[in-house]
């Protein structure tokens, strides 16, 4: 299973390079040929767009497996383990929750999507908006795999606060703050 789990985040993180490249190139070479010929690729901004669209959500899943979404720790940190506990379990039923509705959202849309062509390329939306199921799916199985872990007693106290320190050693920086 750790190895399929490996090959996965092998998988996106290669998949994000790749649009990433293709969105930079796409751009600068739609500046290059407005500016320098006064002309462009028509499809290159919609493309680009889509690939953001898509950039955006795998980085997400990405950013989950390594703990890098924003969030806030005071209080966590001060909670005893039972209190850390359960305020670990509630916010990994909320995050479910809402990995639910994005699928639910994501299926509703389904059919709309897939009947509404894009203004350019002509494909079916559903092919852009589609990565609401590949991201409510992978995210809800990570969360999943918490809560399994957190019921078996797997976390240690300071596993459960589930935000990392900033990269340079851990300190905090207020702007404006005299030192």
């Amino acid at each position: 299973m750790k190895k399929i789990n490996h090959l996965f985040f092998r998988l996106a993180e290669f998949v994000l390079v790749i649009m990433l490249t293709l969105m930079v190139i796409m751009v600068f070479g739609n500046v290059v040929l407005r500016y320098g010929f006064n002309s462009g690729l028509i499809s290159s901004e919609e493309l680009s767009r889509f690939l953001f669209i898509w950039v955006t959500f795998l980085g997400a899943i990405v950013a989950m497996r390594d703990n890098a979404h924003l969030g806030l720790d005071t209080l966590i940190r001060v909670l005893p383990g039972a209190g850390k506990r359960f305020c670990f379990a509630l916010s990994n039923l909320l995050m479910l929750g809402c990995c639910v509705l994005m699928f639910y959202g994501t299926l509703k849309q389904h059919q709309i999507n897939a009947t509404t062509l894009s203004g350019v390329m002509q494909i079916p939306m559903s092919w852009v908006y589609g990565v609401g199921y590949i991201t409510s799916v992978a995210m809800g199985l990570m969360i999943l795999g918490k809560l399994i872990r957190l019921a078996r007693g797997g976390y240690s106290d300071g596993e459960m606060i589930q935000v990392q320190d900033s990269e340079d050693g851990g300190e905090q920086h207020i702007v404006g703050a005299k030192r």
